[in-house]
């Protein structure tokens, strides 16, 4: 019988329904494929909301998004209106300001929602 998640006991089971089901002699558009399909639903989102991620410090997120593109000093010393810009803001000394928020979502594709969170 299908029924909302909420405990990690209710999850632990439907994991065990859900291997039952993926056996190789599935049939999809089956009854049992439906429930294999909604199962994993539900347990994808308990898991999202109990398991939850917590959103990445902006300066740890700028600094991992420069170690992975590559991106020159120089540019980065340009995003951030200068070196000693960059090091104010990198030390804690200073915030990010909208226009930093937006030209590091632009060139490093970091996600806004990271760069405005509490740090």
């Amino acid at each position: 019988m299908l029924k909302p998640i909420k405990s990690e006991e209710d999850c632990e089971a439907a994991l065990e329904r859900i291997y039952t089901l993926m056996q190789p002699t599935l049939v999809p558009g089956t009854i049992a494929a439906d429930e294999l399909e909604v199962l994993s639903i539900l347990v994808e989102d308990y898991e999202k909301k109990q398991h939850a991620l917590p959103a990445p410090n902006p300066i740890e997120a700028i600094k991992f998004r420069m170690d992975q593109s590559g991106i020159s000093v120089a540019e980065i010393n340009k995003i951030f209106g200068g070196r000693s810009r960059k090091s104010e803001v990198f030390s804690g000394k200073r915030k990010l300001s909208i226009g930093m928020i937006r030209s590091l979502h632009k060139k490093l594709k970091i996600p806004a929602e990271s760069l405005i969170s509490e740090y």
